[in-house]
């Protein structure tokens, strides 16, 4: 499946034909899909590069050493899982993945002894700035699609729950597994929007509108973007916060992805946009806060794993 690619090469607050054709775009995907491959937006190919060769050095380090990163709850959301520890789908068997996660990682100091090296840490840093500043240019881009003022969904994301993750789904190690069980079982996002970095292995697959399982290839050069429950929530339903899952990986070589989660700070209080409310489409939500719906998600996933 191809999903619709969108360049943000004219991007231009000041231009407001670009604006409002990129909007045009991003809107259409995000109704039609839930999904969309966003290129130019402004994240360092070689900084990627040097994020996945990290990424890749990590899941290869031996069993005791990842422990010294372990994730201790998910309401820090910080470090290590091993392979098993997160159900993305609560009423699955358990995700065939390794994962470093890494939530509000600028206010998230040196001092945690939990990071593998100092470099690591500052080159993550690094990466997540540029990926939360990226993210800033789509919201405002959906700012004016949703006719708010242009900042409201970048005053909301100011790293509080912003996260960034690894993900590893190993090649080998598996002999069998459970009926049912899946790399990363079938789910939907938590927030606003999630940058997905793909390397060329595939496994990535969406729900279209009937149910079908659909194969996403990874586009050199592009980061899959999808909408997550919370933009569902404020748009009444109009983008959709679509289910995905990723393949189980055996026998074959091994996938790396990297995933950054943009959702709104916790006292973010989420309510339907007056733009997507009209007589033929009454509001389908209460008022939740963001803080509320992600811990809810979050702690869902982590059966055993500290949910404190």
């Amino acid at each position: 499946m191809q999903v619709p690619l969108i360049s943000f090469k004219d991007y231009d607050l000041n231009g407001s034909d670009a604006v409002e054709k990129i909007a045009a775009q991003m809107s259409l995907a995000l109704k039609d899909v839930g999904f969309m491959s966003v290129s130019d937006l402004g994240i360092s190919q070689g900084l990627l590069e040097r994020v996945f060769a990290a990424s890749q050095q990590f899941f290869a380090s031996d069993l005791d050493t990842k422990m010294k990163s372990a994730y201790l709850s998910a309401s820090e959301n910080f470090g290590y899982q091993g392979f098993g520890a997160e159900h993305l789908d609560p009423s699955k068997p358990a995700d065939l993945k390794e994962t470093f996660t890494m939530r509000d990682i600028l206010n998230h100091g040196p001092g945690d002894n939990r990071w593998p090296s100092d470099d690591f840490r500052r080159l993550m840093t690094h990466f997540y700035a540029e990926c939360l500043q990226g993210a800033h240019r789509m919201q405002r881009i959906l700012a004016s699609a949703l006719d708010v003022d242009e900042d409201f969904f970048v005053n909301k994301h100011r790293g509080e729950n912003v996260t960034l993750r690894l993900l590893y789904y190993p090649d080998s190690g598996v002999d069998e597994i459970a009926e049912s069980q899946l790399g990363a079982g079938e789910h939907t996002d938590y927030g606003l929007l999630t940058l997905l970095f793909q390397d060329d292995v595939g496994g990535l697959e969406v729900s279209d509108a009937n149910g079908n399982w659909i194969a996403v290839e990874p586009v050199p050069t592009s980061i899959v973007v999808n909408s997550g429950d919370l933009l569902e929530r404020w748009t009444n339903g109009i983008y959709r916060s679509t289910p995905h899952r990723v393949k189980p990986k055996i026998g074959h070589k091994a996938r790396f992805s990297i995933a950054m989660f943009v959702d709104p700070d916790s006292a973010t209080q989420v309510d339907v946009l007056p733009s997507c409310i009209s007589r033929d489409r009454p509001s389908r939500f209460d008022t939740i806060t963001a803080g509320e719906h992600i811990q809810e998600r979050i702690e869902a996933t982590h059966k055993g794993a500290g949910s404190s």
